[in-house]
């Protein structure tokens, strides 16, 4: 084929307009790597020659609410090695051996690594670092690190927790706010060659720290030492294996104290077990058993199911849902007021009120909104939930299973939920959420954060105040009286709990009392717990003391004032402040006239030979103080001739069972109880004459419809 000369021109253009194209591309690609990207890969073959040695930034430091240094970071030298520049890794191995005691195997393995960096040993001691230096080895430098220290040793230990020896938090607030405290680290640039060999003359660049912000806390050191100190000689003097103190603003929601012990020193924390470290306050559930009757009785309060002078009587047992509920006391109390049923802490009345007056819904409802199931939100790591259950889905009986959630049984719940629970009651009934931060600051003093003070309504600030002055009187009437503080009225509820193991009730205990003062005016919440006390195991006999000493040190750090007590019985001295209006009870049985009066908020004194009440003093519809004593005069119609040895038995169908109970008591006879709801038969027969003191079966069965 004969190729023409027009063929070949075109074939030589085509060729060369190639090779244009393909010098244009080569020379763009050139110009793109040369101008466009000649900063980055500057940039990136500066990086391959400079060999950063960082430098920590110092931690914030940690401070109490007065300014009291509780952590703070100290400078320490620290050893590292550039393997490029060790002339004789054997050798170097050798001598640093001794000086910073270890192997000198593992000193090999080290210098060998193909990095630009090693540590060999950080926290140096003066004289260690001193020899290091002075053995002037190649490729070997110091830097100076920081390191956490705790000035007061154990002091707050829970509450800070721990730091690690590269200057990070890892447990406590340490590591909660570790973003604000670790501040930015800094580094040394060295030039150096491929081999990692620094370059004669070459660039060396220092880029300084950035410090942490400082952490100012809620907690008192004053206080907390106060804490611990009276803490540790509980559990000393109970045998027990542990043992908790809580102490909060209810107002404001700070923590001012969190003592835990047996406890541990952040600054060697490695030489104590590490359940020592372990904050129980927070991270552990427990029954509470009775201190749980404060969230009980304001619950009932709150839903108006009872008043303060509701009437019970306490037989001494009662069946619910099933299962039976003993009192503590053998025999029972007999007639009380809801007054006298808190201060006695009779576990049948508050089964009643969960199980029935208040019932499973309403009384989960409250139990939620006080913060029990759930966090409360506190500003420290690890905070457990609790366990509360949850209506229609409990494991075994649904009434039984609120009936002893009742009293403080089949509830799991933490020290700093309890806590939270009584400081909102002490708030007048305002939920705030319990902290250890007040504020964060930068080097220069500025406040940089605060914590922000945000709170929910859990009951009404009514019931809040009455219940106030009934938990006051369960420590000037009842079983918390060596929780007393004179001049600051303190208020609170004891709590002995039964341990279960292996799905039954042990002889294991965890006593506890939770309270707050003053009583009309709290500035300071605490709870106390002492876990598996040996011998004497009453809250408050063992655990309320500690609340007493600490409460009466911290009240006078914070500077209330002591006052004159207005009268040994406060709560009378409360509710005569209100009106009452005195109800119609002529023509009621005594035993009916005593419950709509102590319903109204008054007492009464009943005279005559019968049953039925023909009189009263004052009269219906007068306005008297709460508590007045209404006198009540009785005509003989019925029952029962106290010098009559021969009883005629009343009729009791249809009745309750409080109001069996309160009849057979007026009538002088005694109380069998078999089933649970109103009374359906009874023996003897209604009429029959007995001998005093005859128990009279009452056999009681739900209200039709049920």
């Amino acid at each position: 084929m004969k190729i023409t000369l027009t063929e070949v021109r075109r074939r030589v253009a085509l060729i060369f307009l190639g090779a244009i194209f393909c010098m244009a591309v080569l020379l763009f690609r050139l110009v793109y790597l040369q101008v466009i990207q000649n900063h980055w890969y500057q940039e990136k073959a500066l990086s391959q020659r400079m060999r950063p040695v960082p430098v920590d930034a110092k931690r914030g430091v940690i401070f109490d609410r007065n300014m009291q240094k509780l952590a703070i970071s100290v400078s320490a030298e620290a050893v590292y090695a550039v393997p490029a520049e060790v002339k004789d890794i054997k050798e170097t191995a050798k001598l640093l051996s001794p000086l910073l005691e270890e192997d000198i195997d593992s000193l090999e393995d080290k210098l060998s690594k193909r990095q630009a960096t090693v540590w060999l040993a950080r926290k140096l001691d003066t004289d260690t670092a001193r020899a290091i230096r002075a053995l002037d080895l190649p490729g070997i430098g110091l830097v100076e690190r920081p390191q956490r220290y705790y000035p007061h040793g154990t002091l707050a230990a829970h509450v800070l927790g721990i730091a690690g020896i590269d200057n990070q938090g890892l447990e406590g607030l340490e590591v909660f706010y570790d973003e604000y405290l670790r501040g930015q680290q800094g580094r040394v640039v060295m030039e150096r060659d491929a081999t990692g060999r620094e370059i004669p003359a070459g660039i060396r660049r220092f880029v300084p720290p950035e410090d942490g912000y400082n952490l100012v806390l809620t907690i008192d050191h004053v206080i907390q030492y106060t804490a611990e100190r009276e803490l540790a000689k509980a559990v000393a003097e109970t045998g027990s294996e542990q043992g908790v103190f809580m102490a909060m603003d209810p107002k404001t929601g700070e923590l001012l104290a969190l003592a835990v012990y047996p406890s541990y020193d952040p600054n060697s924390y490695q030489a104590f077990p590490g359940q020592n470290r372990r904050n129980v306050a927070l991270s552990d559930i427990y029954e509470p058993g009775s201190t749980f009757k404060i969230v009980t009785a304001s619950a009932a309060l709150d839903a108006g199911v009872v008043a303060p002078t509701t009437g019970f009587y306490d037989p001494g047992q009662i069946k619910i849902g099933g299962i039976t509920v003993r009192c503590w006391r053998a025999g029972g109390h007999g007639s009380q007021t809801f007054i006298e049923a808190v201060e006695n802490s009779c576990n049948p009345v508050f089964a009643e009120l969960g199980a029935e007056r208040l019932g499973a819904e309403r009384f989960y409802e409250y139990i939620t909104k006080y913060g029990f199931g759930k966090q409360t939100g506190v500003d420290f790591p690890g905070e457990a939930k609790g366990l509360v259950p949850v209506p229609g889905k409990v494991q075994w009986g649904e009434t039984a299973r609120w009936a002893t959630v009742g009293f403080g049984q089949g509830i799991g719940v933490t020290p700093i939920q309890l806590l939270s629970a009584t400081a909102t009651i002490a708030n007048g009934g305002v939920k705030l959420t319990p902290h250890f931060m007040k504020e964060i600051r930068d080097n220069q003093g500025r406040i940089v954060e605060e914590y922000p003070i945000v709170g929910t309504r859990v009951i009404k600030e009514e019931t809040a105040q009455v219940f106030s002055e009934i938990l006051r009187s369960v420590v000037v009437n009842g079983s918390g009286s060596l929780a007393d503080i004179p001049g600051y009225r303190s208020a609170g509820k004891t709590g002995t709990a039964q341990v279960a193991e292996g799905g039954r009730y042990t002889e294991r205990r965890i006593s506890s009392f939770t309270g707050f003062a003053p009583a009309d005016d709290p500035r300071i919440a605490a709870t106390v717990v002492l876990y598996y006390p040996k011998g004497q195991s009453y809250g408050g006999v063992i655990a309320a003391p500690v609340f007493q000493k600490v409460v009466e040190d911290a009240l006078e750090i914070m500077g209330v004032a002591r006052r004159r007590e207005p009268s040994p019985d406060s709560v009378t001295g409360f509710f005569q402040e209100r009106e009452s209006v005195v109800p119609n009870v002529l023509n009621l049985p005594h035993s009916e006239a005593e419950g709509v009066l102590q319903g109204a908020g008054l007492k009464s004194h009943f005279q005559g030979d019968g049953e039925i009440v023909f009189d009263q003093v004052p009269a219906p519809g007068t306005k008297v103080p709460w508590g007045t004593i209404v006198q009540i005069l009785g005509y003989d119609q019925v029952v029962y001739d106290p010098g009559d040895q021969q009883i005629t038995v009343p009729e009791l169908i249809g009745l309750s069972m409080r109001e069996v109970a309160a009849r057979l008591a007026y009538a002088g006879l005694r109380l069998q109880i078999h089933g649970s709801g109103v009374a359906a038969r009874q023996s003897p027969a209604a009429g029959s004459t007995v001998p005093v003191d005859t128990v009279v079966h009452t056999f009681f069965e739900p209200p039709t419809g049920e």
